[in-house]
């Protein structure tokens, strides 16, 4: 019942309006004076943009909205097109900096680009580690591709300085590169060792939040494993054949 505008008695809802008793949503949500309907899935042993790369094309073959109707995907697939995007700017910024930093630091471009190097194998590294372990790109891994860069040029660092250190004592560039691949064979290892070591209990964590966990800290482990390879025989190798003489005045 209804009480009336003009403060008499009380109205019966059956004598202003027609009741009709029906099936219907039990709740109705509006976005921008719109009513809108939510379908939510839980993914399971897929990535989310592959999900939903498969379901758009089903749904577009399958379903035919009528006119008024529109549809948009949101939820972790929006967030991850958003992080996506932040990351397509942070990964080359940080690459550009370290660039810049090894320039800095070895005072030698030539230098810099060697020590740079590190970062395609340890980048291989990191990719055959997700493919063996079946994992998808996930913004996750992308953060561990940027640690494990970090990881990478520090070692290419201790070996570049070292030959420098053997050159101005005299060595020619291939002994150089030689023995300091012989001196710093043990502090590369240790370095790859602690930090791989330290990421196992999360490359196997079961608990919440492996789903990040494991693929930041599985893109490590195997980058750490190329790229300690790539420090201890590649590089000094690639130095000797076109380093040159690692002067700190510039390239010789």
């Amino acid at each position: 019942m209804i009480r009336r505008a003009d403060g008499g008695g009380w109205v019966q809802m059956g004598q202003v309006a027609h009741i009709q008793s029906t099936e219907g949503p039990s709740r109705i949500d509006r976005d921008g004076f719109r009513r809108r309907v939510i379908v939510q899935a839980n993914i399971r042993g897929r990535d989310v943009a592959s999900f939903v790369a498969a379901a758009r094309q089903a749904v577009a073959r399958r379903v035919i909205l009528p006119p008024g109707y529109h549809m948009a995907w949101h939820g972790e697939f929006e967030n991850l097109q958003s992080a996506t995007h932040r990351l397509a700017i942070v990964l080359p910024v940080a690459l550009v900096l370290m660039l810049g930093l090894l320039v800095s630091a070895l005072s030698s471009l030539r230098a810099a680009l060697l020590v740079f190097c590190n970062l395609p194998i340890a980048a291989s590294g990191g990719i055959l580690a997700l493919t063996l372990r079946g994992m998808p790109f996930s913004i996750a891994a992308g953060i561990g591709f940027i640690a494990l860069f970090g990881v990478a040029v520090l070692n290419g660092v201790v070996l570049v300085s070292q030959m420098r250190i053997f050159q101005q004592g005299g060595m020619d560039v291939a002994q150089s590169a030689y023995e300091a691949a012989r001196a710093r064979f043990r502090p590369v290892i240790a370095t790859a060792a602690v930090a791989s070591f330290g990421f196992l209990p999360m490359a196997f964590s079961g608990s919440a939040g492996a789903e990040v966990d494991k693929p930041l800290a599985s893109v490590v482990i195997g980058g750490l494993i190329s790229s300690t390879f790539l420090t201890l025989f590649v590089l000094p190798v690639a130095c000797a054949r076109w380093g040159g003489r690692l002067s700190r005045h510039g390239d010789n």
